[in-house]
């Protein structure tokens, strides 16, 4: 499917943005040992996902991983999530079927189930220190698509807004998808953390028309651009997230 890193207009934590995991120019962080957030999509070939659901479950699925308890504080995957935090935000989407598929799951992770997709995230691991069921899996190949066009998204919940500009496989966005949705989660106050968790982290990616692209990119909002690795060329604005929360003016 698709290894993937980003630069952004989000910081984390509001530090500044010279410091940002996300910016495709040399930092610190690149001297920081680098980990990868691994994803595993179901794809089996008779029954494929939809593209857009299989984006929204990927999104999702980062959130889960980002909020589980095991994350946080003392637990047994914080230290990993911090140190991926530290250095550069990198996902990796890979794809597995059948017996690959079964294989992954005993692994420590999370399953998130959408409508027809099923994605399965598992705590960071080094660059090179993939274990060996996940790092025999297809990187790149099948694609995905809609059946029919995805509905409106509902705008009392979140969206992620994919450039109308920019094409790219399903694996490929669906990273670009988690991207977003983990700079609207840095961006929240506690509050609405814990809203949008207890909700069961409620959202909708479509792309957006040209026009609404512009205004979109310019309002304020998260911006996930790429740093230009894989696909599209380095400073490509791919997806915005547009969180009601972060709709307001915020101070």
């Amino acid at each position: 499917m698709s290894s993937d890193e980003t630069t952004s207009t989000g910081t984390r934590d509001g530090g500044p943005a010279a410091d940002s995991p996300f910016r495709h120019e040399s930092t610190p962080r690149d001297e920081a040992p680098q980990f990868v957030l691994p994803l595993v999509a179901r794809i089996e070939r008779a029954a494929p996902p939809a593209r857009t659901d299989a984006l929204e479950t990927a999104a999702r699925a980062v959130l889960v991983m980002l909020s589980d308890e095991r994350s946080l504080g003392d637990g047994e995957w914080a230290r990993a999530m911090r140190d991926w935090q530290d250095a550069r935000i990198r996902k990796v989407v890979r794809r597995a079927r059948g017996g690959e598929w079964r294989k992954a799951e005993t692994l420590p992770g999370i399953t998130v189930t959408g409508k027809s997709a099923e994605v399965r995230v598992f705590p960071p691991v080094p660059l090179d220190g993939w274990p060996k069921e996940l790092a025999k899996l297809q990187v790149s190949g099948t694609d995905l698509d809609d059946p029919e066009p995805p509905g409106g998204a509902d705008a009392t919940h979140p969206v992620l807004w994919m450039s109308p500009d920019v094409d790219m496989s399903a694996g490929k966005a669906m990273a670009q998808a988690g991207h977003g949705a983990q700079l609207a989660w840095w961006e929240l106050s506690a509050e609405d953390r814990t809203a949008w968790r207890d909700a069961g982290f409620p959202l909708s990616v479509r792309t957006a028309a040209p026009a609404q692209w512009r205004a979109l990119t310019t309002s304020g909002l998260p911006v996930v651009r790429d740093a230009g690795f894989t696909e599209i060329a380095p400073g490509s604005c791919t997806v915005v997230a547009d969180h009601p929360a972060l709709r307001t003016p915020r101070h």
